[in-house]
């Protein structure tokens, strides 16, 4: 079985930075190839190959798999050290003024005043991959802290999650927020949807949230206990990563329908029927609590909480509220 190479020297990650190499890489993951071959698919003389792949074995990334007699040459075959390579390097702003805070997670409008509300100390930046990556992202080192607000079987939000994906961690976990969730559609509703049964219509063009979202994976729950296959709804394969990019795309009329909040919603002018009433919890790791003291002490203020009240759907009664310690 082919393993996965995980790269964090500079020297790796500058030989891949090259297109022509990616490409080379990429090919030499696939098959084995001499360098008469790979110039052949590159388009490219031989010689000019030579160069990049001496790039590659130098960084370490291929090497030489075997070699051929043909017509009294030999001719050298390389591959790639690995299946598959993960680029792990985290770049962040140098500023003694101000601490870097990396937020991964779910989308999330209350993250988005947090990090204006904050911007005079903190540059609090945000990587919106869903809940799921989120979570792992913290687990890996590569955020300081995780936004989810996944349902799980038993109806409790993310504490079963985070238990699962970091079972040997120090953890603590806050709620940002209970959220309002639903159908986000067109002004005025011109295909009179009303339920998830609806997007089954043929007329209707639905835009769904990526994979490993939290509202992905309500809705997939959701369908599964009303007996509706994926199948049968048009668009459940076409994903943005953010609520705003799902009412953006319906008000562009690209979509009728789509899952998220409704402060995106009544943002944009859209229609928008309530489905569900989420926790949103913020986790970290505990070693971390220290510097994120400050952002953890700004949730607990009268005027983020008046802040996050003013949008449509959120409720911040619980805001701040310990969930693990």
């Amino acid at each position: 079985m082919d393993k996965v190479e995980i790269l964090n020297q500079y020297e790796q990650i500058k030989a891949m930075a090259d297109p022509r190499r990616l490409e080379i890489l990429r090919f030499l993951m696939s098959e084995p190839a001499s360098l008469t071959q790979l110039g052949a698919r590159l388009g490219q003389h031989p010689a000019r190959v030579r160069h990049h792949i001496k790039k590659l074995e130098i960084a370490g990334l291929i090497e030489v798999s075997g070699s051929t007699l043909t017509r009294g040459a030999t001719e050298i075959f390389y591959r790639a050290k690995a299946g598959a390579y993960l680029i792990q390097q985290m770049v962040k702003p140098l500023d003694d003024r101000k601490r870097t805070i990396i937020f991964s997670g779910s989308h999330d409008l209350a993250i988005e005043q947090l990090s204006l509300a904050l911007s005079a100390h903190i540059n609090l930046v945000s990587f919106p991959v869903g809940s799921l990556d989120g979570l792992i992202s913290l687990r890996q080192g590569f955020c300081h802290i995780a936004g989810s607000h996944l349902l799980d079987t038993n109806g409790e939000y993310n504490v079963p999650y985070v238990q699962r994906l970091l079972p040997d961690c120090s953890v603590a976990m806050v709620t940002l927020a209970f959220r309002e969730q639903g159908l986000i559609l067109a002004k005025g509703n011109p295909k009179g949807i009303r339920d998830l049964a609806d997007l089954t219509h043929p007329e209707v063009f639905f835009i769904n949230r990526q994979p490993g979202s939290g509202t992905r994976l309500w809705l997939d729950m959701q369908l599964k206990r009303l007996g509706i296959s994926t199948s049968e709804i048009r668009g459940y394969d076409k994903a943005v990563g953010t609520h705003t990019e799902i009412a953006m795309t319906i008000q562009s009329g690209l979509a009728d329908a789509g899952i998220g909040l409704q402060a995106s919603a009544k943002n944009l002018g859209m229609d928008f029927i309530p489905l569900f009433n989420e926790r949103y919890d913020l986790t970290m790791m505990n070693d971390q609590s220290t510097f994120l003291t400050p952002l953890l002490d700004y949730l607990q203020t009268r005027v983020y909480r008046n802040e996050m009240s003013r949008l449509s759907g959120y409720d911040s009664t619980h805001t701040g509220e310990q969930i693990i310690q």
